[in-house]
Protein backbone atom coordinates (compact mmCIF):
# COMPACT_ATOMS: atom_id res chain seq x y z
CA UNK A 1 0.00 0.00 0.00
CA UNK A 2 3.13 2.49 0.88
CA UNK A 3 4.38 1.92 -2.46
CA UNK A 4 1.49 2.79 -4.40
CA UNK A 5 1.11 6.07 -2.52
CA UNK A 6 4.89 6.55 -3.53
CA UNK A 7 3.92 5.71 -7.12
CA UNK A 8 1.53 8.82 -6.52
CA UNK A 9 3.56 11.17 -5.79
CA UNK A 10 6.31 10.78 -8.32
CA UNK A 11 4.34 12.53 -11.20
CA UNK A 12 3.61 15.61 -9.12
CA UNK A 13 7.84 15.68 -8.03
CA UNK A 14 8.36 15.96 -11.65
CA UNK A 15 6.48 18.82 -12.68
CA UNK A 16 7.89 21.07 -9.92
CA UNK A 17 11.12 20.04 -10.76
CA UNK A 18 9.91 20.98 -14.69
CA UNK A 19 8.75 24.29 -13.90
CA UNK A 20 11.55 25.20 -12.09
CA UNK A 21 13.73 24.92 -14.41
CA UNK A 22 11.58 26.40 -17.31
CA UNK A 23 10.62 29.60 -15.29
CA UNK A 24 13.91 31.57 -15.55
CA UNK A 25 14.24 30.59 -19.08
CA UNK A 26 10.70 32.64 -19.66
CA UNK A 27 11.92 35.03 -17.22
CA UNK A 28 14.49 35.99 -20.05
CA UNK A 29 12.15 36.27 -22.78
CA UNK A 30 10.79 39.70 -23.20
CA UNK A 31 6.89 40.11 -23.46
CA UNK A 32 6.08 40.82 -27.52
CA UNK A 33 3.70 43.58 -28.16
CA UNK A 34 -0.15 42.74 -29.37
CA UNK A 35 -0.63 42.29 -33.42
CA UNK A 36 -2.13 45.66 -34.61
CA UNK A 37 -5.42 44.47 -36.88
CA UNK A 38 -6.78 46.63 -39.43
CA UNK A 39 -10.60 47.44 -39.37
CA UNK A 40 -11.26 45.01 -42.17
CA UNK A 41 -10.13 42.12 -40.98
CA UNK A 42 -11.66 42.77 -37.87
CA UNK A 43 -15.18 43.26 -39.77
CA UNK A 44 -14.59 40.03 -41.58
CA UNK A 45 -13.62 38.15 -38.59
CA UNK A 46 -17.03 39.27 -37.11
CA UNK A 47 -18.71 38.45 -39.89
CA UNK A 48 -17.12 34.87 -40.02
CA UNK A 49 -18.07 34.30 -36.80
CA UNK A 50 -21.66 35.36 -37.55
CA UNK A 51 -21.84 32.85 -40.10
CA UNK A 52 -20.46 30.28 -37.71
CA UNK A 53 -22.79 31.29 -34.99
CA UNK A 54 -25.83 30.94 -37.71
CA UNK A 55 -24.76 27.48 -38.54
CA UNK A 56 -25.09 26.11 -35.21
CA UNK A 57 -27.94 27.29 -34.55
CA UNK A 58 -29.72 25.90 -38.35
CA UNK A 59 -28.00 23.13 -36.62
CA UNK A 60 -29.54 23.11 -33.63
CA UNK A 61 -32.92 23.61 -34.85
CA UNK A 62 -32.98 21.21 -37.94
CA UNK A 63 -32.17 18.45 -34.37
CA UNK A 64 -34.88 20.12 -32.46
CA UNK A 65 -37.14 19.83 -35.32
CA UNK A 66 -36.44 16.14 -35.84
CA UNK A 67 -36.86 15.41 -32.29
CA UNK A 68 -40.03 17.27 -31.94
CA UNK A 69 -41.66 15.14 -35.15
CA UNK A 70 -40.30 12.24 -33.63
CA UNK A 71 -41.93 13.05 -30.34
CA UNK A 72 -45.28 13.80 -32.46
CA UNK A 73 -45.24 10.63 -34.02
CA UNK A 74 -45.64 8.63 -30.90
CA UNK A 75 -47.69 10.97 -28.87
CA UNK A 76 -49.83 9.74 -32.27
CA UNK A 77 -49.34 6.43 -31.93
CA UNK A 78 -49.97 5.82 -28.23
CA UNK A 79 -53.45 7.70 -28.73
CA UNK A 80 -55.98 5.91 -30.15
CA UNK A 81 -57.96 8.12 -33.05
CA UNK A 82 -61.56 7.43 -34.37
CA UNK A 83 -61.94 5.85 -37.60
CA UNK A 84 -63.10 8.67 -40.15
CA UNK A 85 -66.74 8.89 -41.50
CA UNK A 86 -67.02 6.89 -45.25
CA UNK A 87 -66.55 9.04 -47.68
CA UNK A 88 -68.26 9.14 -50.97
CA UNK A 89 -65.30 9.73 -53.46
CA UNK A 90 -61.54 10.01 -52.80
CA UNK A 91 -60.51 12.77 -50.97
CA UNK A 92 -58.99 15.56 -53.03
CA UNK A 93 -57.22 18.68 -52.12
CA UNK A 94 -58.87 22.37 -52.61
CA UNK A 95 -58.15 22.92 -56.18
CA UNK A 96 -55.63 26.19 -57.16
CA UNK A 97 -56.66 29.17 -58.98
CA UNK A 98 -54.73 27.63 -62.26
CA UNK A 99 -56.96 24.39 -61.83
CA UNK A 100 -60.49 26.84 -61.49
CA UNK A 101 -59.47 28.56 -64.49
CA UNK A 102 -58.33 25.61 -66.51
CA UNK A 103 -62.00 23.36 -65.34
CA UNK A 104 -63.92 27.12 -66.22
CA UNK A 105 -62.12 26.96 -69.73
CA UNK A 106 -62.42 23.41 -70.27
CA UNK A 107 -66.57 23.64 -69.59
CA UNK A 108 -67.21 26.64 -72.43
CA UNK A 109 -65.34 24.31 -75.12
CA UNK A 110 -68.80 23.78 -75.94
CA UNK A 111 -70.44 26.06 -74.25
CA UNK A 112 -70.22 29.92 -75.44
CA UNK A 113 -71.54 32.93 -73.46
CA UNK A 114 -75.47 33.03 -74.45
CA UNK A 115 -77.42 35.90 -73.63
CA UNK A 116 -81.30 36.61 -74.86
CA UNK A 117 -82.45 40.70 -74.59
CA UNK A 118 -85.74 41.55 -75.22
CA UNK A 119 -86.85 45.02 -76.11
CA UNK A 120 -90.83 45.64 -75.31
CA UNK A 121 -91.95 49.33 -76.49
CA UNK A 122 -95.50 50.60 -76.06
CA UNK A 123 -96.33 53.84 -78.51
CA UNK A 124 -99.39 56.88 -77.58
CA UNK A 125 -100.36 59.65 -79.09
CA UNK A 126 -101.05 60.30 -83.44
CA UNK A 127 -98.56 60.28 -85.87
CA UNK A 128 -100.49 59.62 -89.24
CA UNK A 129 -96.54 58.86 -90.77
CA UNK A 130 -96.27 55.63 -88.75
CA UNK A 131 -97.61 52.02 -88.15
CA UNK A 132 -96.13 51.41 -84.77
CA UNK A 133 -97.97 49.17 -83.13
CA UNK A 134 -99.28 50.28 -79.25
CA UNK A 135 -97.79 47.47 -77.61
CA UNK A 136 -94.81 45.29 -78.66
CA UNK A 137 -92.26 43.04 -78.50
CA UNK A 138 -90.13 45.01 -80.89
CA UNK A 139 -87.27 42.67 -80.46
CA UNK A 140 -85.30 39.86 -78.85
CA UNK A 141 -82.01 39.31 -79.31
CA UNK A 142 -79.90 35.64 -79.18
CA UNK A 143 -76.48 36.42 -78.66
CA UNK A 144 -73.88 33.09 -78.98
CA UNK A 145 -70.10 34.31 -78.22
CA UNK A 146 -66.97 32.63 -77.91
CA UNK A 147 -63.43 31.96 -78.86
CA UNK A 148 -62.89 29.67 -81.30
CA UNK A 149 -59.20 28.80 -80.69
CA UNK A 150 -56.44 30.97 -79.54
CA UNK A 151 -56.52 33.29 -83.14
CA UNK A 152 -60.39 33.50 -83.80
CA UNK A 153 -63.57 34.23 -82.29
CA UNK A 154 -67.43 34.15 -82.96
CA UNK A 155 -70.35 36.05 -82.67
CA UNK A 156 -73.90 35.10 -83.09
CA UNK A 157 -76.96 37.49 -82.84
CA UNK A 158 -80.30 36.17 -83.90
CA UNK A 159 -83.31 38.73 -83.91
CA UNK A 160 -86.64 37.23 -83.15
CA UNK A 161 -89.57 39.87 -84.14
CA UNK A 162 -93.65 40.42 -85.22
CA UNK A 163 -91.82 39.76 -88.78
CA UNK A 164 -89.95 36.88 -87.89
CA UNK A 165 -86.21 35.12 -87.22
CA UNK A 166 -83.47 36.39 -88.76
CA UNK A 167 -79.28 36.36 -88.48
CA UNK A 168 -78.41 40.02 -87.47
CA UNK A 169 -75.18 39.30 -86.84
CA UNK A 170 -72.79 36.08 -87.89
CA UNK A 171 -69.01 36.96 -88.18
CA UNK A 172 -65.72 35.49 -87.35
CA UNK A 173 -62.82 37.80 -86.38
CA UNK A 174 -59.42 36.86 -86.92
CA UNK A 175 -57.41 38.77 -84.27
CA UNK A 176 -53.92 37.78 -84.49
CA UNK A 177 -52.82 38.37 -88.19
CA UNK A 178 -49.92 39.91 -89.61
CA UNK A 179 -49.07 43.81 -89.30
CA UNK A 180 -51.68 43.73 -86.68
CA UNK A 181 -54.77 43.99 -88.97
CA UNK A 182 -58.01 42.48 -87.77
CA UNK A 183 -60.16 40.43 -90.54
CA UNK A 184 -64.07 39.76 -90.17
CA UNK A 185 -66.24 37.15 -92.09
CA UNK A 186 -69.42 36.79 -92.45
CA UNK A 187 -72.69 38.75 -91.80
CA UNK A 188 -72.51 42.01 -90.10
CA UNK A 189 -73.56 46.04 -89.50
CA UNK A 190 -71.25 48.11 -91.54
CA UNK A 191 -68.49 50.79 -89.73
CA UNK A 192 -70.76 53.71 -91.09
CA UNK A 193 -70.74 55.90 -88.88
CA UNK A 194 -72.38 55.37 -84.97
CA UNK A 195 -75.83 54.26 -85.15
CA UNK A 196 -75.79 51.94 -87.75
CA UNK A 197 -73.34 49.70 -85.58
CA UNK A 198 -75.61 50.10 -82.43
CA UNK A 199 -78.51 47.12 -81.91
CA UNK A 200 -81.57 48.57 -81.21
CA UNK A 201 -81.87 47.54 -77.35
CA UNK A 202 -78.39 48.96 -77.33
CA UNK A 203 -79.59 52.35 -78.57
CA UNK A 204 -79.75 55.47 -76.31
CA UNK A 205 -83.41 56.15 -77.09
CA UNK A 206 -86.35 54.06 -77.98
CA UNK A 207 -86.32 54.69 -81.94
CA UNK A 208 -83.45 55.67 -84.27
CA UNK A 209 -82.75 59.38 -85.79
CA UNK A 210 -85.01 60.56 -88.56
CA UNK A 211 -81.66 60.84 -90.93
CA UNK A 212 -81.45 57.23 -90.16
CA UNK A 213 -84.80 56.30 -91.47
CA UNK A 214 -84.28 58.19 -94.41
CA UNK A 215 -81.27 58.31 -95.57
CA UNK A 216 -79.35 55.14 -93.46
CA UNK A 217 -82.08 52.23 -94.42
CA UNK A 218 -83.84 52.64 -91.07
CA UNK A 219 -83.53 50.21 -88.49
CA UNK A 220 -82.06 47.77 -90.67
CA UNK A 221 -79.13 50.50 -91.80
CA UNK A 222 -76.22 49.07 -93.75
CA UNK A 223 -76.59 45.18 -92.38
CA UNK A 224 -75.38 42.54 -94.99
CA UNK A 225 -72.34 39.83 -95.88
CA UNK A 226 -68.92 40.48 -95.94
CA UNK A 227 -65.38 41.33 -95.37
CA UNK A 228 -64.10 43.90 -93.11
CA UNK A 229 -61.08 44.64 -92.39
CA UNK A 230 -59.37 47.03 -89.92
CA UNK A 231 -55.94 47.89 -88.54
CA UNK A 232 -55.39 50.10 -85.28
CA UNK A 233 -52.40 52.57 -85.46
CA UNK A 234 -51.24 53.97 -81.93
CA UNK A 235 -49.31 56.91 -80.99
CA UNK A 236 -49.08 58.75 -78.16
CA UNK A 237 -50.98 61.28 -79.32
CA UNK A 238 -54.00 59.79 -80.38
CA UNK A 239 -55.26 56.69 -81.21
CA UNK A 240 -56.31 55.76 -85.15
CA UNK A 241 -58.16 52.91 -86.72
CA UNK A 242 -58.87 52.17 -90.38
CA UNK A 243 -61.39 50.17 -91.52
CA UNK A 244 -61.99 49.18 -95.35
CA UNK A 245 -65.57 46.66 -95.92
CA UNK A 246 -66.95 44.61 -98.75
CA UNK A 247 -70.26 43.71 -98.83
CA UNK A 248 -72.29 41.82 -101.49
CA UNK A 249 -74.98 44.11 -101.99
CA UNK A 250 -78.24 42.47 -100.15
CA UNK A 251 -79.46 45.76 -97.37
CA UNK A 252 -81.29 48.11 -97.32
CA UNK A 253 -79.23 50.63 -98.43
CA UNK A 254 -77.54 48.75 -101.34
CA UNK A 255 -79.20 46.04 -103.28
CA UNK A 256 -77.98 44.73 -106.57
CA UNK A 257 -78.86 41.00 -108.43
CA UNK A 258 -75.55 41.17 -110.08
CA UNK A 259 -72.98 38.89 -108.15
CA UNK A 260 -70.14 41.27 -110.38
CA UNK A 261 -71.38 44.17 -108.25
CA UNK A 262 -70.05 45.02 -104.90
CA UNK A 263 -71.08 48.07 -102.16
CA UNK A 264 -67.96 49.79 -100.78
CA UNK A 265 -67.42 51.40 -97.09
CA UNK A 266 -64.68 53.00 -95.38
CA UNK A 267 -64.18 54.37 -92.31
CA UNK A 268 -61.35 56.31 -90.56
CA UNK A 269 -61.63 57.23 -86.69
CA UNK A 270 -59.86 59.40 -84.39
CA UNK A 271 -59.95 58.97 -80.56
CA UNK A 272 -58.19 61.29 -78.11
CA UNK A 273 -58.20 61.79 -73.75
CA UNK A 274 -58.32 64.83 -73.34
CA UNK A 275 -58.11 64.83 -69.51
CA UNK A 276 -58.24 62.01 -67.49
CA UNK A 277 -61.94 62.88 -67.29
CA UNK A 278 -62.82 63.46 -70.79
CA UNK A 279 -61.78 62.10 -74.50
CA UNK A 280 -63.31 63.31 -77.96
CA UNK A 281 -64.18 60.77 -80.48
CA UNK A 282 -64.27 61.68 -84.08
CA UNK A 283 -64.90 59.79 -87.12
CA UNK A 284 -66.00 60.08 -91.02
CA UNK A 285 -67.43 57.53 -93.49
CA UNK A 286 -68.05 56.37 -96.68
CA UNK A 287 -70.43 54.15 -98.73
CA UNK A 288 -70.79 53.56 -102.24
CA UNK A 289 -72.33 51.30 -105.04
CA UNK A 290 -75.21 50.21 -106.90
CA UNK A 291 -78.99 50.28 -105.73
CA UNK A 292 -82.30 49.05 -107.07
CA UNK A 293 -84.35 50.40 -104.34
CA UNK A 294 -85.55 53.61 -106.39
CA UNK A 295 -88.30 51.20 -107.29
CA UNK A 296 -89.38 50.34 -103.73
CA UNK A 297 -89.12 54.54 -102.74
CA UNK A 298 -91.24 55.64 -105.77
CA UNK A 299 -92.93 52.91 -107.84
CA UNK A 300 -93.04 55.38 -110.61
CA UNK A 301 -89.36 54.75 -111.35
CA UNK A 302 -90.00 50.87 -111.60
CA UNK A 303 -89.41 50.29 -115.09
CA UNK A 304 -85.83 51.87 -115.31
CA UNK A 305 -84.79 51.46 -111.75
CA UNK A 306 -82.22 48.69 -111.81
CA UNK A 307 -78.61 49.09 -110.60
CA UNK A 308 -78.22 52.82 -110.17
CA UNK A 309 -75.29 54.20 -107.64
CA UNK A 310 -75.63 55.85 -104.60
CA UNK A 311 -73.37 56.79 -102.37
CA UNK A 312 -73.26 57.98 -98.53
CA UNK A 313 -70.70 60.36 -96.86
CA UNK A 314 -71.16 60.75 -92.82
CA UNK A 315 -69.09 62.99 -90.21
CA UNK A 316 -69.80 62.26 -86.62
CA UNK A 317 -68.40 62.91 -83.43
CA UNK A 318 -68.44 61.98 -79.57
CA UNK A 319 -67.74 64.03 -76.30
CA UNK A 320 -67.69 61.87 -73.21
CA UNK A 321 -67.55 63.03 -69.73
CA UNK A 322 -66.89 60.95 -67.13
CA UNK A 323 -65.31 62.05 -63.88
CA UNK A 324 -63.30 58.89 -62.08
CA UNK A 325 -64.33 60.17 -58.16
CA UNK A 326 -68.07 60.38 -59.34
CA UNK A 327 -68.03 57.67 -62.32
CA UNK A 328 -71.17 55.94 -60.71
CA UNK A 329 -73.52 59.03 -59.93
CA UNK A 330 -72.03 61.52 -63.21
CA UNK A 331 -71.51 61.05 -66.98
CA UNK A 332 -71.88 63.33 -70.10
CA UNK A 333 -72.88 61.95 -73.46
CA UNK A 334 -73.10 64.31 -76.61
CA UNK A 335 -72.87 63.19 -79.83
CA UNK A 336 -73.93 64.14 -83.48
CA UNK A 337 -73.81 62.78 -86.90
CA UNK A 338 -74.11 64.24 -90.37
CA UNK A 339 -74.70 62.68 -93.88
CA UNK A 340 -75.06 63.79 -96.77
CA UNK A 341 -76.65 61.23 -99.53
CA UNK A 342 -76.29 61.59 -103.53
CA UNK A 343 -78.92 58.63 -105.38
CA UNK A 344 -78.67 58.02 -108.77
CA UNK A 345 -81.57 57.95 -111.13
CA UNK A 346 -82.46 57.16 -114.22
CA UNK A 347 -81.50 59.32 -117.41
CA UNK A 348 -82.98 62.37 -117.85
CA UNK A 349 -83.80 63.49 -113.91
CA UNK A 350 -81.79 65.19 -111.54
CA UNK A 351 -79.34 63.70 -109.12
CA UNK A 352 -81.20 64.04 -105.58
CA UNK A 353 -78.24 65.68 -102.71
CA UNK A 354 -80.18 65.11 -99.65
CA UNK A 355 -78.34 66.08 -95.78
CA UNK A 356 -79.07 65.14 -92.44
CA UNK A 357 -78.51 65.37 -89.29
CA UNK A 358 -78.99 64.46 -85.38
CA UNK A 359 -77.33 65.65 -82.25
CA UNK A 360 -77.65 63.77 -78.80
CA UNK A 361 -77.36 65.12 -75.22
CA UNK A 362 -77.44 62.63 -72.23
CA UNK A 363 -76.86 63.04 -68.73
CA UNK A 364 -76.36 60.98 -65.73
CA UNK A 365 -77.63 62.91 -63.05
CA UNK A 366 -78.20 60.28 -59.91
CA UNK A 367 -76.51 56.24 -59.93
CA UNK A 368 -79.23 54.92 -61.96
CA UNK A 369 -80.95 58.12 -63.50
CA UNK A 370 -80.38 59.35 -67.05
CA UNK A 371 -81.77 62.38 -68.94
CA UNK A 372 -81.51 63.59 -72.28
CA UNK A 373 -82.67 65.24 -75.16
CA UNK A 374 -82.28 64.51 -78.83
CA UNK A 375 -82.84 67.28 -81.99
CA UNK A 376 -83.63 65.55 -85.80
CA UNK A 377 -83.36 66.72 -88.95
CA UNK A 378 -83.16 65.33 -92.40
CA UNK A 379 -84.12 65.86 -96.10
CA UNK A 380 -85.70 62.99 -97.89
CA UNK A 381 -83.31 61.24 -100.22
CA UNK A 382 -85.52 61.10 -103.50
CA UNK A 383 -86.51 64.32 -103.38
CA UNK A 384 -84.41 66.94 -101.23
CA UNK A 385 -86.86 69.97 -100.77
CA UNK A 386 -88.78 68.09 -98.72
CA UNK A 387 -87.47 68.33 -95.37
CA UNK A 388 -88.93 66.64 -92.11
CA UNK A 389 -87.70 67.99 -88.35
CA UNK A 390 -88.66 67.02 -85.04
CA UNK A 391 -87.24 66.57 -81.31
CA UNK A 392 -87.25 64.00 -78.83
CA UNK A 393 -86.81 63.96 -74.46
CA UNK A 394 -86.27 61.18 -72.60
CA UNK A 395 -85.84 59.76 -69.05
CA UNK A 396 -84.01 56.44 -68.54
CA UNK A 397 -83.99 54.40 -64.96
CA UNK A 398 -81.65 51.71 -64.50
CA UNK A 399 -82.73 49.29 -61.92
CA UNK A 400 -79.50 47.13 -62.50
CA UNK A 401 -77.57 46.35 -65.68
CA UNK A 402 -79.80 43.71 -66.57
CA UNK A 403 -83.09 45.89 -66.69
CA UNK A 404 -83.98 49.22 -68.06
CA UNK A 405 -87.19 51.62 -68.20
CA UNK A 406 -87.16 54.54 -70.37
CA UNK A 407 -89.88 56.50 -71.07
CA UNK A 408 -89.62 59.35 -74.16
CA UNK A 409 -91.60 62.09 -75.56
CA UNK A 410 -91.37 62.78 -79.46
CA UNK A 411 -92.34 65.86 -81.73
CA UNK A 412 -92.10 65.38 -85.24
CA UNK A 413 -93.02 67.95 -88.24
CA UNK A 414 -93.09 66.42 -91.34
CA UNK A 415 -92.67 68.04 -94.88
CA UNK A 416 -96.12 67.93 -95.80
CA UNK A 417 -96.98 70.04 -92.99
CA UNK A 418 -98.49 67.65 -90.62
CA UNK A 419 -97.27 67.09 -87.26
CA UNK A 420 -97.23 63.73 -84.93
CA UNK A 421 -96.83 63.63 -80.79
CA UNK A 422 -95.80 60.48 -79.33
CA UNK A 423 -95.00 59.19 -76.21
CA UNK A 424 -92.71 55.82 -76.39
CA UNK A 425 -92.46 53.57 -73.19
CA UNK A 426 -89.55 51.06 -73.68
CA UNK A 427 -88.77 48.13 -70.93
CA UNK A 428 -85.49 46.31 -71.78
CA UNK A 429 -84.24 43.34 -69.77
CA UNK A 430 -81.87 40.51 -70.64
CA UNK A 431 -80.61 37.32 -68.98
CA UNK A 432 -76.80 36.20 -69.86
CA UNK A 433 -73.41 37.37 -70.20
CA UNK A 434 -73.54 39.81 -72.99
CA UNK A 435 -70.60 41.09 -74.43
CA UNK A 436 -70.13 44.71 -74.82
CA UNK A 437 -71.04 46.14 -78.52
CA UNK A 438 -68.62 48.81 -80.02
CA UNK A 439 -67.66 51.64 -78.57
Amino acid sequence: MRTHGVCRRIPLIAVVFVGAAVAPAWAQVPPTAPPTVSPQEEVQRVRADLESLKKEFEALRQQYDQRIAALEQRIGSLVPTPAPPPAVGPPQASPTLPQVQSLAGASKVFNPDIAVVGNFVGVAGKNPFSSEPSLSVREVEIAFQSIVDPFARADFFLSASPEGLEVEEGFVTFTALPAGLLLKAGKMRASFGKVNTLHTHAMPTGDRPLVTENLVGGEEGISDSGLSVSKLILNPAIYLEAIGEVYRGESEVFQTSRRSKLNYVGRLRAYRDLTESTNLDFGTSVAFGPTNLVESLDPTFAPMAVDLNKRLIGVDATFRYRPLRRAIYRRLLARTELFWSRQDLPAGLERPHAFGLYGLGEYQFARRWYAGARYDQSQRVLDASLEDRGGSLFLTFWPSEFSQIRVQYRRTSFAEGRRANDLLFQFRFGIGAHAAHVF
